[in-house]
């Protein structure tokens, strides 16, 4: 029986993935063998070492002290591509909101509260927020991974847009999947003197963390606008709000408010929206949840952030799968131990991935625990763990 802690309330859904059976999973859960989250964050939290893997219902990582559990050989994962389609249905409604100056359309209308004659006075003073159709206008998609080629083929087949595209780092996946409509931009500031609507789908890290400043805000499309639902930190305030001040841009829509932003003429905050529908919160838990079985049962390591990708079939013996440093003769150390025991090694298989490595172990016997203790005592090893069919 697999324990696995909820910090969030969760979909029943995940029990598709983790049948009553084999799992109990509740928020109460002592010893857990893995932690399924949501929002909730874990920096600070004292972490059972009984925990083996952490998957996040969600994207971002940010609520999860990635490092610290790498350290401590627990794998963490995620759900990317999960909540896509909500968060590009949303990047749509942010264009058209935008474009069409509707939410401020909106509070204008509540402030007719009381007054005689309202479709007077709305057909008098509807006239402010004239804006321009999306058809025929360039769509800037800067990150063409699950979200952002779903708001490029969405603008380019639905709306009418002309889409340009830029993402040094996109996977044959993705790539395959946009539209033939969608051109690539040769550069990031061809991209942005071309666009008049820009949407910034990016993961946050040291080279994106406000890399909306105000060189790269210069080279926009004078009143153009600009749509966020990555991260704020990916946009230097000051330099944007001096950029809506002078009119450089005509309106930033972010999903990511901050208290800076808030009031701020042309600024349209949504309350973190992106996920908040039904259908994606139950396909992160159903992600997440598969995660988790595949390696608590087989070692499978899929979607995580901090280990390598390894996929593996059903475990035909003992497999013994090991977290450790990359570093150089330590695959022979291990090997070392286990020869040293006359233990025969069926399969073998090692990954990186950076700084950190996974070595799996197919054996042709039951492993004693003293062998298991002795391969956990090796320094640059963070875990060791059984696995059995």
């Amino acid at each position: 029986m697999y324990k696995i802690l909820a910090l969030n309330k969760i979909s029943d859904i995940i029990y598709e993935q983790m049948p009553k059976a084999a799992y109990a999973v509740s928020a109460e859960e002592a010893a857990p063998d893995a932690v399924l989250v949501r929002s909730a964050s874990m920096h600070g939290m004292a972490t059972p070492d009984s925990v083996l893997a952490v998957a996040r219902a969600g994207a971002g990582v940010n609520n999860i002290p990635v490092s610290a559990y790498t350290k401590a050989g627990i794998a963490v994962f995620n759900t990317p591509g999960a909540n896509a389609n909500a968060v590009a249905e949303l990047v749509v409604l942010g264009m058209l909101m935008s474009g069409r100056r509707v939410a401020e359309g909106i509070e204008w209308v509540k402030g007719l509260k009381g007054q005689e004659d309202v479709p007077a006075l709305v057909e008098k003073g509807k006239g402010q927020f004239v804006g321009p159709e999306l058809r025929g206008k360039t769509l800037g998609v800067i990150g063409l991974g699950a979200i952002g080629a779903l708001v490029a083929n969405a603008a380019a087949n639905g709306l009418g847009m002309e889409v340009i595209g830029i993402d040094p780092y996109i996977s044959v996946e993705h790539a395959w999947s946009l539209s033939r409509a969608i051109k690539r931009a040769a550069s990031l500031a061809e991209l942005l003197a071309d666009s008049h609507f820009v949407s910034v789908h990016v993961p946050l890290g040291e080279k994106t963390r406000g890399m909306f400043n105000e060189k790269l805000i210069g080279q926009m499309k004078t009143g153009a606008h600009l749509l966020n639902f990555s991260r704020a930190e990916l946009v230097q305030g000051d330099a944007l709000r001096a950029a809506l001040a002078e009119g450089k841009l005509a309106s930033y829509v972010t999903d990511f408010p901050t208290e800076d932003m808030l009031d701020v003429p042309g600024v349209v905050c949504i309350p973190h929206l992106g996920a908040s529908t039904p259908e994606s919160e139950e396909c992160c838990a159903v992600m997440a949840a598969a995660q988790l079985r595949d390696y608590l049962e087989k070692g499978t390591i899929h979607n995580s952030v901090n280990l390598p990708e390894i996929s593996l079939g059903q475990s035909e013996g003992s497999r013994v799968l090991i977290i450790h440093d990359n570093a150089p003769g330590l695959v022979s150390q291990i090997s070392g131990l286990i020869s040293a025991r006359n233990i025969n090694i069926v399969n073998m298989l090692n990954k990186s991935r950076g700084d950190v490595a996974v070595t799996v172990l197919e054996l042709g016997q039951l492993p004693e625990a003293s062998l298991l203790e002795a391969l956990g005592k090796l320094e640059q090893v963070a875990r060791v763990r059984l696995i059995q069919s």
